[in-house]
């Protein structure tokens, strides 16, 4: 009998309802560690406050952005939205997931309720995509009131970034099932560092050989920076769309995944 509902599971597909249960059960644990999440938010709005206007002050008083020129706090600020949102999503999902999947045994636990596999990979992404949330709702309350959301498209840029956190969440989930120790962790962070420098954050990408530049168009982040500096400048192109295609295929690829290896994992 335990063998036929294994085997039932297995092709379970996930259902909101169930893995909203999940997302409470996080909410509940985080009540009282509120602080956790207030801190993510602080580090890209230190960042902004240093380089966007700091550094700005320093590099000249415009950027160029196809043809059009950009203050260079405008400039910079949407893409330190996007990279909020990104560690958000990556921190709860990496991290916290690695630590309640080998530590805690928690879903050994949850699978014992109604919930599946897949209830439990949307579950902690869910919960994930709510903290990114949180930090870009913050991010963009702090734009608009310097005055660095300077396009009415920018009402678009909170749901622009809630796509940003559901596909790196969703890879942050996928990635943190092939982890065996603390130690690998270094190797996200490896990747994080670079995709935060690189990805067009600071500076535009046409200073980069052509070469270089195709490298970069390739990455995830740089689609979610293009992404919402278009919505918060109003320099709309099909760009966009590309941009948005690109996070949803992987968030959707990525989910997949993370719901297949945590079927190997959890169901042996």
């Amino acid at each position: 009998m335990i063998a036929v509902l294994q085997r039932w599971r297995r092709f379970q597909v996930p259902v909101a309802g169930r893995a909203a249960h999940l997302v409470e059960r996080n909410a509940i644990m985080y009540r009282r560690g509120w602080f956790v999440i207030v801190s993510g938010f602080i580090e890209p709005l230190l960042y902004l406050l240093a380089i966007g206007f700091g550094v700005g002050a320093l590099v000249g008083s415009t950027v160029t952005v196809n043809g059009h020129p950009l203050r260079y706090a405008v400039f910079v600020a949407p893409a330190l939205m996007a990279s909020s949102a990104m560690n958000g999503a990556i921190y709860e999902t990496a991290f916290n997931f690695f630590y309640k999947l080998k530590y805690v045994k928690l879903y050994d636990a949850v699978l014992a309720t109604p919930l599946g596999v897949a209830d439990i990979a949307l579950g902690e992404i869910a919960w994930a995509l709510i903290r990114g949330t949180l930090y870009a709702l913050g991010f963009i309350v702090v734009m608009v009131a310097l005055g660095l959301a300077i396009s009415p498209w920018a009402v678009l840029a909170l749901p622009a970034a809630m796509l940003i956190g559901f596909s790196f969440a969703a890879v942050g989930t996928a990635a943190s099932t092939f982890v065996r120790t603390w130690q690998d962790f270094d190797l996200v962070l490896t990747v994080l560092i670079p995709l935060f420098l690189f990805s067009a954050t600071f500076y535009p990408i046409t200073v980069y050989p052509g070469p270089l530049q195709v490298v970069v168009q390739l990455t995830p982040l740089y689609h979610g920076v293009d992404l919402l500096r278009s919505l918060t400048t109003g320099i709309i192109g099909p760009s966009i769309l590309v941009d948005m295609a690109y996070l949803v295929v992987l968030g959707a690829a990525a989910l997949l995944l993370a719901a297949t290896r945590l079927q190997r994992l959890l169901l042996k």
